[in-house]
């Protein structure tokens, strides 16, 4: 007759009272109860390995594979359901989103597993610098792939990690076609040459991406044509030059170059045979890529070539650009030529002189920057986007000096904009503003008295700013801040003594990168090398993740027992 139970599905019958002996009377006390049940599921994505999860804390349900997942285990309505990872995969953390939940007369499909890992460029002296990742333990620190195999040389040497399209993207070099475009979903055969761009062992050196419009676009150099706009759709077909915007050999974009999307186009700086660098912008096609305007006529540039940058700020795109005659001023677009315009003449002396606008971030409904307008300095100015709203905000150092000579970032946190600047008699130091000259003050003087301690690469994690600073006692260490002087303290001296052991190892310094709930940088121990490490804000919490390279130190050569990692990117 088969199962009795079955032919209710998907109803299940639930026996109560259903075993025990019978003693000489008949048993009337089992009861049945049927309820309608449903099944438990949904998807994976990133999944590199293996992972069990379970549900109510008994279905264990083991996956090898990305897509849907269901539970053999059915839930009857009404009842609960809560579904964890019981083991991760291996070199990976996987996370569970709408994991729990009540059934309510269907199916749940929405349970969504994401596994992910922090990749970043590290070399273990033996294979050179090369892709690795990490789950936050030691034994899940490995290398992705030896790209350039065989001894340990320089390596493949991977730079620009860019996460598009279910892939990580970056330049590399296997020995044979040079630094060119791969990818990789996080395992050795997944981890691929896209196209050989400067065909042979010359480079094209794939920087600077951006996802805009379904596609990864980057600058590249091929024989033919310079430096050019590239774009991908992660296949060797699909990518290809967007334009030869200088036609011939001649390279179109700068050394360093940026780029902001607006009003679904894509923005940055170019050069042309009529002009130098100007303001460009694309829609991804050949005649979609043109110049916005020439607003520095005639072959002479608007843009400086290696200091350049762009923002989209309320409905306009804000940028710093020449004229030739009034010097590096705060301009702005719309797009369109007629709406390319300057926005203010900060530096009003007397001939080509610049108030050279930088450090755009938008905070509180306007745009801070930094500028000089030629009596005051270099200090901190807002915009609303209007001439009579572009102000400075405070002159932090009083009179001709200014406040910052290195035009250091902004950071949001907290309701508040933090920086490090100069007052002139304290040093560089921590600062923050909330747009008000009243509320633009000093949160500590780190370093006390005139030394600096010149804090850098902030970075958010868990309501607190991290970044690094250096006190005169214990040199470049870790520190945190909630924003207040008493609240703002260092976190480990890593590498004790005056010597520090945290420097600028590539990417945004020093690298601070938030992951699975710790940060992670490169460090070093005064031991075992610049390695990677991570923090969870405390001193007892903040510990070397891996010695990639655990060879000896050597003081003539500055790899030996050092891995370097840089790079740091999660996916």
């Amino acid at each position: 007759m088969g199962d009795p139970i079955a032919a209710f599905d998907p109803i299940a019958a639930l026996l109560a009272n259903g075993a025990g002996t019978v003693s000489s009377a008949n048993v009337t006390n089992m009861t049945v109860v049927c309820a309608n049940v449903y099944t438990v599921g949904g998807t994976v994505s990133g999944l590199t390995g293996t992972v069990v999860l379970r549900n109510n804390g008994a279905n264990d349900l083991t996956l090898s594979a990305n897509g849907p997942f269901t539970f053999s285990a059915a839930v009857a309505n009404g009842g609960a359901y809560a579904v964890s990872v019981f083991t991760q995969s291996a070199s990976q953390v996987c996370s569970v989103a709408d994991g729990t939940g009540t059934i309510a007369g269907a199916n749940v499909t929405n349970v969504a597993i994401t596994c992910g890992a922090l990749y970043f460029a590290a070399s273990d002296g033996v294979s050179g610098t090369e892709l690795w990742k990490t789950n936050g333990t030691n034994a899940g620190t490995v290398r992705v792939k030896d790209i350039s195999p065989g001894g340990s040389g320089s390596g493949s040497s991977p730079f620009g990690l860019t996460v598009f399209n279910g892939a990580l993207y970056f330049a590399a070099s296997d020995g044979v076609s040079g630094s060119e475009l791969w990818k990789t979903d996080g395992t050795d055969a997944g981890t691929v040459l896209v196209k050989d761009i400067n065909p042979g062992v010359s480079d094209s050196f794939p920087d600077a991406s951006i996802v805009f419009n379904g596609a990864l676009y980057f600058r590249a150099f091929d024989a033919a044509a310079g430096y050019e706009l590239w774009k991908t759709d992660g296949t060797e077909a699909g990518t290809v030059r967007v334009k030869d915007i200088n036609p011939g050999a001649e390279s179109a974009l700068p050394l360093f170059p940026a780029f902001a999307v607006l009003n679904e186009a894509l923005y940055f700086a170019a050069r042309d045979e009529a002009a130098g660098f100007e303001l460009w912008k694309t829609d991804g096609t050949d005649a979609g890529t043109v110049r916005v305007m020439d607003i520095n006529p005639g072959t002479n540039s608007s843009f400086q070539p290696f200091a350049f940058g762009l923002i989209a700020f309320n409905g306009a795109l804000y940028f710093s650009a020449q004229d030739g005659v009034s010097g590096f001023e705060l301009w702005k677009s719309d797009g369109t030529e007629a709406g390319t315009v300057r926005v203010k003449d900060i530096n009003l002396n007397l001939g080509a002189n610049s108030s050279s606008p930088a450090g755009f971030t938008v905070f509180n409904g306007a745009l801070y920057f930094w500028a000089g307008d030629g009596v005051l300095g270099v200090e901190l100015w807002k915009t609303d986007g209007t001439e009579a709203g572009t102000v400075r905000v405070k002159d932090i150092n009083p009179g001709a000096g200014s406040s910052t000579n290195f035009f250091p970032g902004f950071t949001v946190f907290n309701n508040a904009l933090y920086f490090s600047a100069d007052d002139g008699v304290l040093g560089v130091e921590l600062w923050k503003s909330d747009g008000t000259e009243a509320g633009t003050v000093r949160v500590k003087d780190i370093n006390p008295g005139v030394a600096a301690s010149a804090p850098f690469g902030f970075t958010i994690l868990n309501g607190t700013l991290y970044f690094v600073a250096n006190d005169g006692v214990s040199g470049a260490e870790l520190w945190k801040s909630d924003g207040t002087e008493a609240g703002t303290a260092r976190v480990r001296d890593i590498r004790p003594g005056v010597n520090s052991s945290i420097v600028s190892l590539g990417g945004p310094p020093p690298g601070l990168t938030v992951f699975n709930g710790a940060l992670y940088f490169a460090a070093h121990d005064g031991v075992s090398g610049a390695e990677l490490w991570k923090s969870d804000g405390t001193g007892a919490g903040t510990v070397r993740v891996k010695d990639i390279n655990p060879g000896a130190l050597d003081p003539m050569d500055p790899f030996a027992g050092n891995s370097f990692p840089s790079g740091l990117t999660p996916f």
